[in-house]
């Protein structure tokens, strides 16, 4: 009974804070996007999916977020892999440069990129330096800028659940395979990535879906046609003025939303019961390279 009581003098408070901080907000949000000047409606989201614009941007918002999460697993996973491969000091000193971007201001970031990506900006001036001709590619105001800026920010967000993952890999299994006379592909192939997995699908699930919040970031470096939803809330807040489209975008992100978490909890309890029931796995690997 002590326990509990503990336990509710702890957690309390916080619960209260988060009850009217987060839950009375959201709350007002479903509100708003059900109740019209008439009353209940649905009027809201039968506007949204009978509107293109809706139905383009939110295509937009998953291909731009699969894609920015894609590539931050494609550069995350070779620098968790080399953390993995270092001493526990070198380790620690190399996790700091990667927190160093994510530290940054997301603002000062993107402006950053408009100095580097522009049209006369510094890549375009160093590529017509080493190529003597004037080089004027087209990196700003586009799918790439966006891509690039977000890859930025999203990038530590890899690198620490795939880390996670590689150092709870048993040694032992590299030792065997090499012993056994595996190559590095296919001890890659066959240890590294799928004991890794776990790592890589919530690095990934969690990337994508924080993607889908961005605004700061295609509002600087995208154009009209990579507007996200977040985007399009702030057009029916402060341009569009209607509120109750803009709190039905907010409760079909957070359905999509739910549903990604529901996915990685999934998966992750599968994941967990695979390997409480598969306790001879190390020497099915061992056994592999035979």
């Amino acid at each position: 009974m002590k326990g509990r009581n503990d336990g509710l003098l702890y957690a309390g408070p916080a619960t209260v804070f988060l009850f009217f901080v987060l839950f009375v907000p959201l709350l007002y949000v479903v509100y708003t996007s059900f109740w019209t000047a008439s009353g209940p409606s649905l009027s809201a989201y039968q506007r949204l999916f009978g509107s293109a614009l809706f139905l383009r941007t939110l295509w937009s918002t998953f291909e731009i977020s699969i894609s920015a999460a894609a590539a931050s697993m494609l550069l995350g996973y070779p620098i968790a892999m080399h953390l993995a491969r270092q001493t526990p000091r070198k380790r620690a000193v190399y996790m700091v440069l990667v927190l160093v971007p994510f530290w940054t201001s997301i603002l000062v970031k993107s402006y950053a990129f408009t100095v580097l990506l522009g049209r006369d900006g510094l890549v375009n001036q160093a590529l017509s330096a080493l190529l003597h001709t004037p080089v004027h590619l087209p990196m700003l105001f586009n799918r790439f800028g966006v891509i690039v800026g977000m890859t930025n920010y999203l990038i530590p967000l890899i690198v620490f659940p795939v880390l996670a993952s590689l150092l709870a890999i048993d040694r032992s299994l590299y030792l065997a395979s090499e012993i056994a006379g595996a190559k590095p592909p296919r001890i890659f192939f066959q240890i590294t990535l799928p004991l890794s997995l776990p790592g890589v699908v919530a690095a990934a699930l969690s990337t994508t879906v924080m993607s889908m919040g961005f605004f700061v970031i295609p509002a600087l470096l995208g154009g009209r046609k990579d507007a996200m939803m977040s985007n399009l809330v702030d057009f029916y807040t402060r341009e569009a003025l209607d509120w109750n489209m803009a709190s039905a975008i907010g409760v079909i992100m957070l359905g999509i939303v739910t549903v990604a978490a529901l996915g990685a909890d999934w998966f992750q309890k599968r994941d967990t019961r695979r390997a409480s029931a598969g306790p001879a796995s190390s020497s099915q690997k061992e056994g592999a390279f035979a």
